[in-house]
């Protein structure tokens, strides 16, 4: 188990009244809990926490007046992953996937693995099947495309992507999704925090289905996923965007983070070499 602080201060301009959705909280699950857990709001609004969606995600509701909106959240996560054999980890049949994970087979608004089916099959259709084809990919998009902040906007999808190769980690987890869905691997967008990721931001990963279960993957390959501390789970970013927001405001100031305080040090030196998953 690994113990790891992460936290956010985001700062908003609102010029007209505006309602906000924020998905910032470290999520529940079996391999993830929370010893300690603060939201602040300043000015001090009425917000309704709930959870939405069938993955439950953790979200935050509220409606502001003009103000500068400052916004605090603090939490103390308990991680226990679960580490496999690499080896062992094989694709599943169509036919006896669960009913659960066959949503994350089909295209998404930034994940059109209709449009991206043969090239995925000329790409990877002779990899390996498993661990071992979704590591490819992860491969692939790493080798073959640059990481650029701003490189792209919230209409980029892994088409664009694929074409313009250049993103930043939502991007290439949307390519790695799209492209997994296209070979029948189920696959999932991930939000979160990430220990030894530099610089400090929220970040972007993903899920594959394989064998029973599902396993993380970072195509950026910038932070460990040992310390990957799950915020939101959807199809794809437009399910786990860290604020949705109607009406008038400006970000004007961000800072995120996750530090282990206990055991041990997660580097991004020491990516293990299993596979880690921690969501049944």
């Amino acid at each position: 188990m690994a113990t790891i602080q992460v936290g956010c201060d985001l700062t908003y301009s609102v010029t007209n009244p505006t309602s906000f959705l924020f998905n910032v909280a470290a999520a529940r699950t079996e391999h993830q809990s929370i010893n300690e857990e603060t939201f602040q709001l300043n000015p001090n609004i009425n917000y309704e926490a709930s959870s939405l969606g069938t993955e439950n995600i953790q979200v935050y509701r509220l409606t502001a007046e003009p103000c500068d909106l400052q916004l605090q959240y603090r939490a103390k996560v308990n991680l226990r992953p679960e580490l496999y054999n690499t080896s062992g980890i094989i694709e599943t049949g169509y036919s006896q996937l669960p009913n659960e994970v066959l949503p994350y087979l089909n295209p998404s608004r930034y994940c059109e693995s209709d449009r991206l089916a043969h090239f995925a099959l000329r790409m990877f259709g002779d990899a390996e099947p498993g661990f071992s084809r979704v590591t490819a990919i992860c491969d692939w998009i790493n080798s073959n495309l640059d990481y650029q902040p701003g490189s792209s906007s919230e209409s980029t999808s892994a088409c664009d992507v694929l074409i313009q190769r250049v993103g930043v980690c939502r991007d290439y987890a949307h390519l790695a999704i799209a492209l997994c869905r296209a070979l029948c691997i189920p696959a999932r967008y991930i939000s979160g925090y990430a220990v030894a990721l530099q610089p400090p931001d929220f970040h972007g990963f993903f899920e594959a289905y394989l064998g029973s279960r599902w396993y993380l993957f970072d195509a950026t390959r910038m932070a460990p996923v040992e310390g990957f501390v799950r915020i939101g789970t959807g199809r794809d970013a437009a399910d786990a965007s860290f604020a949705t927001i109607i009406g008038e405001a400006v970000l004007t100031y961000m800072a995120v983070w996750a530090e282990q305080t206990a055991p041990g040090q997660i580097t991004n030196q020491s990516v293990s070499r299993a596979a880690v998953s921690t969501n049944n």
